[in-house]
């Protein structure tokens, strides 16, 4: 399987797309006002604590405060003394370790993204990712990947460190990048984590809130650091600058790697050279056709996320029907656990499935879904599949969707993705008309309209408006006007 990452660089945007085979697996798109602040560390303060909801909302400097639930708070003070073993994957059950108080301040980090108006999620379990490492400098832990599932390299790892005795003052997490990596390799990457850790405590110690500690890698450099890996067979890049400064990243942290790295000369674009402008335009589609003839429609509402899957020109024999029914999931299965991907789309999703009669088809189709889903570095959770081929899912929201990053409501519907007809408009502006003559005494009334709307009541509306003038002794002129919003009216 061949794999490439290219990154395109344009001028106010940075779009990075990493292929497997020549298709498309993941694409990611930054802007410089639109970049992203989870992974920062900010040392802030709290603006007000809200024991009925379980929460803080702290000052970070942002324009929303950020949300930091009371049960995710540790004693994030600096000190020497001993901290109590902590298991991270339990702390939600924890009674915090530090109470907080209002103008007190504190060190946390960002988990999520302001979204819908609400602010920043945050936490005080710091957590600094390197290559192969995650340092936690307040939970003394050791984790390790639940991809790296062979016994005798797991137990490798907790060898390695067990003889350097990191895990007594600090926590760790080890990636599934460190998979056969040599000792020199982990131990430096906890050296370089721990440099930066005594860094971000001496700027703390320094600051007064609020104030930025840590800022995390853009696009470009997080996905060298992610995704970069031994196999990935090359990764190009279009912009002399970013070329210069990925092969300076990899020279000192990924230095076998350094041969991979491609700078692109050309003059016809990356994306389109290598096929994928295409692939990336198919993502802000509702509208996903399947290599069978099928196809899947995904919808997005405020809190939830719908794809409907449909046979579509997909047929065979009545007596077959539950083959054919299973082969479409099966493609849609594969092909959704691709579109929340490709499209990072998050929170509650219902996968609406052809219906199937034997259970042994759902099964199967349930762990088709779920075996797609491994690929994703997000977190999901997949609920089960009903007996009307309902699968309900969630999927973690860290970042915005590539759609939200990439469009805004249309300011002609102003986001509905409908606007009224032309007869349910003249409707609306015969009674819009009647109400304005009874509060107002003009002699003689303008209304203008879109242009459709006013041909539709000229030729078929136009005895009511002859009703009104009789009733109120008033005379109306209908006057049309050109780039008017279809449900505007302008009545003077």
């Amino acid at each position: 399987m061949t794999r490439e990452i290219l990154i395109n660089i344009e001028e106010k945007e940075k779009r990075i797309a990493i292929l497997e085979n020549n298709k498309l697996v993941d694409f990611f798109i930054e802007h410089p006002e639109d970049r992203t602040i989870v992974g920062n560390i900010y040392r802030g303060i709290v603006q007000d604590v809200v024991p009925s909801v379980g929460a803080a909302f702290v000052d970070i400097g942002q324009e929303k405060k950020g949300f930091l639930y009371l049960t995710d708070v540790t004693d994030f003070r600096f000190h020497e003394e001993e901290l109590e073993e902590f298991n991270v994957e339990n702390h939600k059950e924890v009674k915090p370790a530090l109470e907080l108080k209002k103008n007190q301040e504190v060190l946390v980090q960002v988990t999520k993204e302001p979204f819908l108006g609400k602010g920043a999620r945050l936490t005080t379990h710091i957590s600094i990712p390197g290559r192969y490492l995650v340092l936690m400098p307040f939970d003394k832990h050791l984790g390790i990947s639940r991809k790296i599932d062979e016994p005798d390299e797991r137990r490798r790892i907790r060898d390695i460190f067990r003889s350097i005795k990191f895990g007594q003052e600090y926590g760790l997490i080890v990636r599934t990048a460190a998979w056969g990596k040599e000792k020199k390799s982990l131990i430096r990457d906890s050296h370089f984590l721990l440099n930066l850790w005594d860094k971000i405590k001496k700027i703390s110690r320094r600051r007064k809130a609020p104030y930025l500690l840590y800022e995390d890698y853009d696009l470009v450099l997080r996905t060298v650091r992610d995704y970069f890996t031994e196999n990935v067979d090359r990764l190009i890049v279009d912009s002399k600058i970013e070329y210069k400064r990925i092969h300076k990243f990899v020279s000192a942290f990924l230095r076998p790697l350094v041969r991979k790295i491609v700078f692109y000369r050309e003059h016809t674009s990356l994306f389109d050279k290598k096929g994928v402008e295409k692939e990336v335009e198919h993502i802000y589609r509702n509208r996903i056709y399947l290599n069978c003839g099928g196809h899947i429609v995904i919808e997005q509402t405020e809190g939830l996320i719908v794809v409907d899957v449909n046979s579509g020109s997909f047929s065979r024999k009545k007596s077959k029907q539950e083959d054919a029914a299973f082969m479409v999931n099966n493609q849609a299965a594969e092909e959704a656990a691709r579109q929340l991907r490709l499209r990072d789309l998050s929170g509650i999703i219902v996968i609406d499935f052809i219906d199937m009669q034997k259970d042994s088809n759902r099964r199967k189709l349930l762990k088709t879904l779920k075996m797609a889903l491994t690929q994703d570095k997000a977190k999901t959770d997949v609920v089960g599949i009903s007996r009307l081929g309902l699968v309900e899912m969630t999927r973690e929201r860290v970042h915005r969707s590539i759609e939200s990053i990439s469009y805004k409501d249309c300011p002609y519907c102003r986001g509905k993705g409908k606007v009224k007809s032309e007869v349910s408009m003249a409707g609306y502006v015969l009674r819009h008309l009647r109400n304005y003559l009874v509060n107002f005494k003009p002699r003689t009334v303008s209304v203008v309209l879109h242009p459709e709307v006013a041909k539709k009541i000229i030729n078929e509306n136009r005895n009511s408006i002859r009703d009104l003038e009789r009733k109120f002794r008033k005379r109306i002129n209908i006057a049309p006007q050109s780039g008017l919003h279809i449900e505007d009216i302008k009545i003077s």
